[in-house]
């Protein structure tokens, strides 16, 4: 019920905008100019709506393979503690706060990118300094998903293993692997929703320029455009209603990734029956 106002609410805070410009326009323009002198205004979020989508999406496969590999490694190969001691660190790791990690991204990531010579960037914000650091603050989401996953099939499959003389890596890319993708397509929703809606930290490595996003070039994504612009936006404008239809289009985005990935895992579910 709460949810479905909220939805009702950003709907009809972003319907100015929407007869103003036009759905098209506004989704497909290129243009973000809301305070304009001498101009006049324009609202286009094709540039961000790109940025956000491929930032997402790289540090989810980044931290997908990552997540996947170090699952193998606490089910397979550490002992009771270590896999005890990583995840209570994966739950400290999602507690902290995410400007800390923005903080983090600013003075390590960004200005190793400034001083890497083959990399020639005059400045270290830049998609691939944003996506590094989401790929690290989702990874939490695909391990704990995965290997809880693993351990339960370990024990479906591990005794029988044994009892046949099958190699234990054979039984983890015969058995374990192909058994876990429903694990691994949760563990990719949970990790693309996060990435999706995440703000400081993002907006404070990735440069927050309204160009066409290149993976060594800066962008700015939906939510680090409304965190950036609600503040100075006058309540009932045009500007206050295209940032509340930014939202929704980002919450449109995610619902679309959702459904995807839902009727992926039913084609699945079909394929192994």
């Amino acid at each position: 019920m709460v949810l479905a106002f909220i939805i009702f609410f950003i709907v009809k805070e972003s319907i100015p905008i929407l007869k103003h410009t036009g759905i098209y326009d506004f989704v497909f323009g290129k243009v973000w100019r809301p305070l304009a002198l001498g101009v006049s205004e324009s609202y286009g979020i094709f540039y961000i709506i790109l940025a956000t989508i491929y930032t997402a999406f790289l540090a989810t496969f980044i931290s997908l393979f990552i997540g996947i590999g170090f699952s193998i490694f606490l089910v397979f190969i550490a002992n009771d503690f270590l896999r005890s001691f990583s995840l209570s660190l994966m739950d400290l790791i999602v507690a902290v706060p995410s400007v800390v990690y923005g903080f983090i991204g600013l003075v390590i990531i960004v200005k190793f990118f400034e001083h890497l010579p083959i990399l020639n960037m005059s400045a270290g914000e830049s998609v691939l300094a944003a996506s590094i650091l989401l790929s690290f603050m989702i990874l939490p989401f695909i391990i704990s998903t995965i290997t809880e996953s693993m351990m339960i099939l370990k024990k479906n499959y591990n005794d029988v293993s044994i009892s046949l003389g099958i190699d234990k890596w054979y039984m983890v890319s015969e058995l374990i692997l192909p058994n876990s993708k429903n694990a691994v397509l949760v563990g990719f929703i949970l990790a693309i929703s996060r990435a999706l809606g995440e703000t400081m930290a993002v907006m404070m490595v990735i440069g927050n320029s309204l160009v066409f996003p290149t993976l060594l070039g800066k962008a700015e994504t939906i939510a680090s455009l409304i965190a950036l612009e609600i503040g100075m936006s006058e309540v009932r404008s045009l500007h206050y209603s295209a940032l509340f239809a930014s939202g929704a289009i980002l919450m449109l985005t995610l619902s679309i990734i959702n459904i995807a990935v839902h009727f992926l895992r039913k084609y699945l579910l079909k394929l192994e029956l």
